[in-house]
């Protein structure tokens, strides 16, 4: 028996969208031969899973598991086609599922988790529900020696994990809410990417109360700007949205506490959805009929 590669299955599974298992099973029955293998797959059910990996699955859910000790958490993202699906009970199963493993074993491998059983369990129920499900992304996020992590899941959309020092989970709960609220950029000002502060400083000096001003006088606005803008941006100087007479920093301090980071979540971002014209398409599907 011809054995099997793992650039064959990674070129089977692009071109059909079907778990790394079923490639590779697909692969041993055909002897190897790929096209065989997809010329099997057309003949059971594995088609059907197929035709719905190639559409834009860009809503879904976050979920987020802390440990008891708020030493370390886990998030996860699941996506679906529509957002119909991501508030079904089978869906919310599965993601539950998913971010228990990974929060059992530690781990934010994603790949590594799809590659048995789970990845059977999310293709019976792509085939029951119809869409296109998967497991986009996970982050495992330690507290550290004196640190804690807090959770927060807003309308199952956006999750935020938070890291503090000293304070209490519901002080870290509570700046997560924030996070998920505001979306600030950095935890901390010094925590700013060089380059994103060299593009925004591009973008002061191009505004046009900027045109022939002196040097010197020039780089004192821009870095009055420039302080205002890490002022906006990052979580620490931001007005805490449950007080905003104090900042973020100053309502964790009062709790005897130090942010110390965050990380954030929302379903599909980054993802380009496809617009579909639904009339367009059913006037197409009337034309083949």
């Amino acid at each position: 028996m011809a054995a099997i590669s793992a650039s064959q299955v990674k070129e089977l599974r692009e071109r059909t969208g079907l778990g790394m298992m079923e490639c590779k099973k697909a692969l041993t029955e055909a002897g190897g031969d790929i096209e065989q293998a997809i010329e099997d797959l057309r003949k059971n059910s594995g088609l059907k899973a197929a035709k719905k990996a190639g559409r834009t699955a860009a809503e879904g859910a976050v979920v987020t598991r802390v440990a008891d000790d708020g030493s370390y958490g886990v998030m996860v993202e699941i996506n679906s086609e529509t957002d119909f699906v991501a508030r079904d009970d089978n869906f919310k199963s599965f993601a539950d599922k998913v971010a228990d493993a990974l929060f059992a074993a530690k781990s934010d491998d994603v790949v590594a988790l799809m590659t048995g059983e789970m990845e059977a369990t999310r293709e019976q129920l792509v085939q029951k529900i119809g869409e296109n499900i998967s497991v986009r992304r996970a982050v495992v996020v330690e507290a550290g020696d004196g640190n804690l992590v807090g959770e927060y899941v807003h309308g199952g959309r956006i999750g935020v994990l938070t890291v503090l020092k000293g304070a209490n989970a519901e002080v870290a709960k509570d700046v997560a809410m924030h996070v998920a609220a505001i979306n600030p950029t950095v935890a901390l000002p010094e925590n700013m990417p060089q380059e994103q502060l060299d593009e925004e400083k591009a973008i002061i000096l191009a505004q046009p109360d900027m045109a022939g001003k002196p040097e010197q006088i020039a780089e004192k606005m821009v870095q009055g700007r420039l302080k205002k803008y890490l002022a906006e941006n990052s979580l620490t100087e931001q007005p805490f949205v449950k007080d905003p007479n104090q900042s973020v920093a100053e309502f964790v301090k009062s709790a005897g506490g130090e942010v110390i980071g965050f990380t954030r979540f929302e379903v599909g971002e980054g993802i380009e959805k496809e617009e579909v014209d639904f009339a367009k398409e059913v006037m197409e599907q009337a034309r083949r009929s």
